[in-house]
């Protein structure tokens, strides 16, 4: 109950705080702000709570009888040495927070960019992001949420060395200035941060700061490599499925084929028989089912002995979900109404001269980060400790704390470095991690005295969820010569990613799951009529990279396009239009790719036609104009020029790559054999033989620029991905193509 308690608590702390905050909290609003300083073995250092009043609540709940003042809330170390440790409030899987939140620490701290180094959180609440009040990484929010309060953090910590050595050499702090890791005084006289760190730690941590200008920066803005790169580039970088700890074992567990099934019967004599297994358990999975876990002392035995079970599965009370029959039930839904998003008048769709009836169909998609899902639990008595890469380990400590039967306060989550995620490691259930406890528990059970870390092979993902939702739109559009749009009917059907979840309360109105319709209508100025069913299918789903513009962004821009071609329009001009002058943004990023694409001014090698897009996702605009091409039936993608505009991008570096690798996952949204699809309920692929990702043949060249600016940062995490499939496919329809209504494209 204690822990449902505070689960429960979640939705109505986000919908609270999205209703009445934003990131960019003034300086002024800092009365309830609480800071922490500590003394390390190795030098000074200084943590701060959240901004924002949620993060000092959840700070309250924090571990009875300890004071604020010591709680080892730190984010900035600074040793003797001057080195600079800035422990980041984010999952790192790729995304390069680990260097861009040090970056922006280090501008307002005047550091020294070659002494900064950086550190992973956990799941104290110090670490929470400050403007949902929880432990998220997600939705492209690390930059967007945390600029500011990194800014602050470097801004206090500087202000306290400053006045330390104002008080060394007895002079006013006024007249003092920094520069890297350095605080100048009269006469040229010097301090390094590292000379300083011990008597700053003993002063009074200041409320208010003055931040820098942003014409001022010298870091901020400038291509910076990564903290991690010389780790990751020489095979030494550690990642969650590298943890090892003293007498620790392996476990891999064997899953209901149809998700939610019990077992009848195990057979695990063979299995007990294989050298190096210590024990073989029946545990509980995801939705209800059950499994085996077979325990040994690394993955080969363990696997070994999953392969030799001999089970029985219950399959008679579960669903098993036929992809052809589902896809066939999506497209009657979609004739009806459902639940309303936007209700204006579409009554002039029956008399306008053009009409446009188009029926949509996507695919479960799932996720396949390169690092395969793994958590390793250890337990103490009563407390447990976890290590496992999540973007949610506030969530995931309190799932820990349900199945293990320990106080969430016992429950200490060591946040790794991941291989990638695009959503997988974000789950509400918190499925693998509640797994790994379980089987940790059960082992413990079994007279096993040892931290177990359980792997998923990459076949076990394909094969046990979560994915992409499939879903089924249908348009029935009205518009004229001019190509103006009288009214837009629209239909969506697809499960619902929230329903059931913490997350539910916050973005379920109506009958309507806010990320199924993310990305419809805007930024254009049209009459739109759009209802949603969320039919209840026994399929696990979650959000994936972009989460709904990976499949509203294609409907909506390549609907566009073909308005636009039907009306013998060109299909900039046209956007620009439809936009009007409400929508800079939006502008400025497509015209930049438009310019720097060479489009309207190169011409092309026959047979290449240009294909463009335009979307928002997470605040940040991303524009495609693409080259592609046909060649023996299959479309093929030659050149993408990208126009960003992200507001100020921390680090243009980061935004490229970002930037490309989303382009990249978006390019496999459209490759032949990129689908989940089952039968009597059975997954039917389980690798990259079977579900297709792009190869290097595949890649095309990407150039990306950024629209230039000093507002504060949006994200920039997905908002690559969502137009890079429309615009793909709108460039193979005017090389000669056929108008494409599904994906991946089917071009048998």
């Amino acid at each position: 109950m204690h822990f449902e308690a505070r689960l429960n608590e979640l939705p109505r702390h986000l919908q609270s705080l999205l209703q009445s905050t934003s990131p960019e909290t003034s300086v002024a609003g800092l009365s309830r702000r609480s800071f922490l300083k500590m003394a390390t073995a190795s030098g000074f250092a200084l943590g701060c709570y959240p901004m924002l009043a949620i993060g000092q609540d959840a700070a309250a709940k924090a571990p009875a009888g300890l004071k604020p003042t010591e709680q080892p809330g730190a984010f900035v170390q600074i040793a003797k040495d001057g080195t600079v440790t800035v422990t980041i409030n984010r999952l790192e899987f790729g995304q390069g927070v680990q260097t861009a939140l040090p970056l922006i620490l280090a501008e307002e701290l005047d550091a020294d960019w070659s002494k900064v180094k950086y550190a992973n959180g956990n799941n104290h609440p110090a670490y929470v992001d400050p403007a949902y009040g929880m432990h998220l990484t997600g939705g492209s929010n690390s930059i967007a949420h945390s600029y500011t309060q990194y800014r602050e953090l470097g801004a206090r910590t500087r202000a306290m060395l400053v006045q330390a050595a104002a008080t060394q050499w007895g002079v006013d702090a006024s007249g003092l200035r920094t520069e890297k890791g350095v605080v100048v005084g009269p006469g040229g006289k010097k301090l390094t941060y590292g000379e300083l760190a011990e008597a700053a730690m003993k002063l009074q941590v200041p409320e208010k700061v003055v931040l820098k200008d942003p014409k001022s920066f010298r870091l901020i803005g400038k291509p910076t490599g990564r903290l991690d790169a010389k780790a990751k580039s020489t095979g030494t970088q550690d990642f969650g499925i590298d943890m090892h700890l003293p007498g620790m074992l392996t476990a891999v567990v064997a899953r209901p084929p149809v998700f939610g099934a019990k077992l009848k019967s195990v057979d695990d004599s063979a299995a007990k028989a294989i050298k190096g297994v210590k024990a073989v358990v029946r545990v509980p999975v995801d939705r209800g089912g059950e499994g085996v876990a077979i325990i040994a002392t690394g993955y080969w035995p363990a696997k070994q002995g999953r392969d030799v079970l001999k089970l029985e599965w219950d399959l008679g009370s579960v669903e098993k979900v036929d992809s052809v029959k589902q896809l066939a039930s999506y497209k009657e839904l979609a004739k009806q109404q459902g639940a309303l998003k936007y209700n204006d008048d579409v009554s002039k769709i029956a008399t306008a001269p053009h009409k446009l009836n188009a029926e949509f169909s996507f695919p479960y998609l799932a996720h396949t980060p390169m690092e395969p899902l793994n958590c390793t639990v250890a337990i103490k008595g009563d407390k447990a400790e976890l290590w496992v890469g999540a973007q949610m380990p506030g969530l995931d400590g309190f799932a820990a704390s349900a199945a293990l039967g320990l106080k969430p306060e016992n429950i200490a989550v060591h946040t790794q470095m991941a291989g990638g995620g695009f959503g997988r490691r974000a789950i509400p259930t918190s499925d693998y991690v509640v797994e790994a406890c379980n089987v940790t528990k059960a082992a413990v059970a079994a007279g096993l005295d040892a931290p177990v870390r359980t792997l998923w092979s990459r076949e076990d993902d394909v094969k046990g969820g979560y994915y992409r939702p499939m879903h089924v739109h249908r348009a029935d559009i009205g518009f004229d010569a001019q190509g103006n749009i009288l009214g837009w009917d629209h239909v969506i059907v697809g499960q619902s990613i929230v329903s059931g979840t913490p997350f539910e309360g916050m973005m379920v109105k109506n009958g309507v799951d806010a990320t199924a319709v993310e990305g419809m209508k805007e930024p254009y100025d049209m009459p739109m009529r759009l209802s949603v069913h969320h039919p209840k299918i026994n399929v696990p789903v979650l959000w994936w990279r972009s989460v709904g513009s990976t499949h509203t962004a294609f409907v909506m821009e390549t609907l566009l396009d073909e308005i636009a071609e039907t009306t013998k329009q060109d299909p900039v001009a046209y956007r620009l239009k439809l936009m009007g002058d409400k929508h800079p943004r939006h502008k400025a990023a497509l015209e930049l790719a438009v310019e720097k694409s060479g489009y309207g001014k190169k011409k092309l090698p026959a047979g290449r036609a240009y294909g463009v897009a335009v979307h928002e996702s997470f605040s940040s605009i991303v524009a495609y104009v693409v080259e592609a091409s046909i060649k023996n039936g299959q479309p093929k993608l030659h050149k993408v020029t990208a126009g960003v505009h992200c507001n100020l991008a921390v680090n243009p570096k980061t935004v490229e790559a970002q930037v490309q690798g989303a382009a990249l996952m978006g390019l496999s949204m459209c490759l032949p054999g990129a689908a989940i699809t089952l039968k009597d309920g059975v997954v039917e692929q389980s690798n990259f033989g079977d579900f297709v990702v792009p190869r290097i043949t595949d890649m095309p060249q990407v150039a990306v620029h950024i629209v230039p600016s000093a507002d504060a940062p949006t994200g920039m995490g997905e908002p690559g991905l969502p137009a890079l499939a429309p615009a793909f496919a709108n460039a193979v329809a005017r090389a000669g193509g056929k108008r494409w209504r599904e994906l991946p494209f089917k071009t048998a």
